[in-house]
């Protein structure tokens, strides 16, 4: 009898381990075809610390990685990028649920959280690397970004003509670790207190309705 009883115990812990784990990998799979369903956007809007702090927090966008793009050097530095001389932009390039927050919010946010009239600076940040830039992965991306800048000149919303460049997009090289995720491990730092701060403040106040819980 107390074999018996043992050995229905053994075969209904077999049957509930089965079954948690078919939930699991449903459960995975269903992630992964989630992910599926992601886009890609590219910014550039002065230091990628900024535009990624600002984009981390937008409901519907999964990861935001900082990098480099635009340029004609392989693999490039940031000290290289720094330099000026090879035509990288400094881009935070963003995967993002076009069911949950569309490309035009991410132009809105986009344009809304830097200055895009001033030419290759944001602030005291000066040089090429800093452009306001868009790189687009397709031609739906390029129309809407383009239609956009137009509208945002016509109705005259800067003071001050946009100098946003809108160019296809071709390759971004990850910056080096220590600029991933920079603001979020390096808040207290002055940089991140004086001239990050300051955007994901208006970012949580202009689009408090599109940010995540």
């Amino acid at each position: 009898m107390k074999y018996n009883q043992i050995f229905s115990t053994v075969i209904i812990l077999f049957f509930v381990t089965i079954q948690a784990c078919g939930q699991k990998t449903s459960n995975i799979k269903s992630s992964m075809e989630n992910k599926h369903n992601l886009e890609l956007a590219t910014f550039g809007a002065g230091c990628f610390w900024c535009v990624e702090a600002i984009f981390q927090r937008v409901e519907g966008v999964d990861t935001v990685v900082s990098g480099y793009a635009g340029g004609s050097v392989k693999n490039p530095s940031y000290k290289e990028v720094c330099q000026g001389t090879t035509g990288h932009a400094e881009v935070c390039q963003l995967s993002y649920d076009p069911a949950v927050v569309s490309y035009e919010e991410l132009l809105e946010i986009f344009w809304k959280t830097h200055d895009p009239t001033t030419l290759n600076r944001q602030g005291n940040d000066v040089g090429t690397q800093y452009r306001s830039a868009i790189f687009y992965h397709n031609e739906h991306q390029k129309e809407l970004a383009g239609a956009y800048k137009k509208k945002l000149n016509e109705s005259k919303a800067f003071p001050n003509p946009i100098v946003t460049e809108i160019v296809p997009f071709e390759v971004m090289y990850p910056a080096e670790n220590y600029h991933q995720n920079y603001f979020n491990e390096n808040g207290s730092q002055p940089y991140c207190s004086f001239v990050i701060k300051p955007k994901v403040d208006k970012l949580e106040k202009v689009f408090k309705d599109k940010l995540k819980n």
